[in-house]
């Protein structure tokens, strides 16, 4: 059955419209800036594209490391919809192969059933450099074997990404990983430019939570950072918090990266969407102080960010225009992962949030379901 909605403002992903209807008929939008009868249902606010998230840890309570289950992924789906996640990555960081196989397991049987918004999933490791690991547990980093190539190529998994260190993987095995459908992204690398350069030309075509976690730019070499910088075809994450990343520095990236190559992440943790203020994570305790996630070891351990708050947030301390801050967190994760989200368009699916002033989401849509109304 058809709906039609009357949007005072919509966003389709690159230009701001007023008074427009909308049709949406079997999870996809149908029709565009048509006359609507009487039975439209009038939208007060702005009308955007669902935000894709490409690094969610966990939400509502649950973290997928520690229960990765479809349930776990229902949780995390609820919980991203309160602030406009409408397609995301569930993430799982370096773990063991029988948690990630358990993990690869649940992705499928989620993507099956037709859990809202879960597209992919993006394996965090195990194959990081020790010296970069943050959080991650150093006693299961290990180099790229068979047994992780088995999960990498399934077939049933939708989207599927990997962050690695190209300091312990080589370009072959890039090369590979690439053949294999999967989007390959660096982070927790200590490598050099020349390494991370080699990376890039080998088909990575991403860099995870640019600044954290990696070697810096030099004067004499670039390390990760200046190669992501320098980078133009490849895309770069934001955990735009206060925490993980200062304004001056996601400033700089903004100025040093094509546009439409830097996109906002939260790294969401599993007290999003949940009024717990602690979890446990392997061996340590993970505490939340304000929108601050600390480990008893003392690093950072993810975020306490939703995406409708990076939106706000790069808005606010760089100054990006509401447009190109909603393109940062929708049209160009879905550029990076090549789908098609990130666009209210004909023939698309109707992933849809209803913001207002504040830049608080009223409703959210997935697939032309009304997943949240608050």
């Amino acid at each position: 059955m058809a709906q039609t909605y009357i949007a005072e403002k919509l966003f389709d992903g690159e230009q701001l419209h007023q008074d427009v209807s909308l049709v949406v008929e079997d999870g996809k939008v149908v029709a565009l800036g048509k006359e609507a009868g009487a039975d439209a249902i009038r939208l007060r606010g702005l009308l955007a594209p669902g935000l894709i998230d490409i690094q969610v840890n966990g939400g509502g309570g649950a973290l997928f490391n520690n229960d990765p289950t479809v349930n776990a992924l229902c949780k995390m789906s609820t919980a991203h919809a309160r602030f406009g996640t409408t397609g995301f990555m569930p993430t799982l960081i370096t773990d063991e192969v029988a948690v990630m196989q358990k993990a690869a397991d649940a992705v499928s049987a989620a993507i099956r059933e037709g859990v809202p918004g879960v597209i992919g999933v993006h394996f965090e490791g195990p194959h990081l450099s020790k010296p970069k690991k943050g959080t991650h547990e150093e006693k299961f980093i290990r180099p790229l074997s068979e047994e992780e190539l088995a999960i990498y190529a399934r077939d049933d998994l939708g989207l599927k990404m990997v962050t690695l260190a190209p300091e312990n993987v080589a370009a072959a095995d890039i090369e590979k990983l690439v053949s294999l459908g999967v989007k390959v992204c660096l982070g927790h690398s200590n490598a050099n430019g020349e390494t991370a350069a080699a990376a890039v030309a080998a088909g990575a075509t991403g860099f995870t939570h640019l600044y954290n976690a990696m070697s810096p730019l030099h004067s004499r070499d670039p390390g990760m950072v200046g190669t992501a910088l320098i980078s133009d075809d490849c895309w770069c994450g934001l955990i735009a918090d206060g925490h993980h990343v200062s304004a001056e520095a996601m400033t700089l990236a903004l100025k040093a990266k094509p546009r439409g190559k830097v996109v906002l992440v939260t790294d969401a943790m599993s007290l999003v969407g949940s009024e717990e203020k602690s979890f446990p994570l392997f061996d340590r305790i993970v505490t939340r102080e304000g929108d601050k996630l600390t480990s008893t070891t003392g690093e950072l351990a993810g975020s306490h960010l939703d995406m409708i708050g990076a939106v706000r947030n790069i808005r606010d301390w760089c100054g990006v225009d509401l447009s190109e801050a909603l393109r940062m967190a929708a049209l160009y994760p879905a550029q990076f992962l090549g789908a098609e989200g990130g666009r209210i368009a004909e023939g698309v699916q109707a992933d849809l949030i209803l913001i207002d002033d504040e830049l608080q989401v009223q409703k959210t849509w997935i697939a032309g379901q009304e997943v949240f109304a608050g």
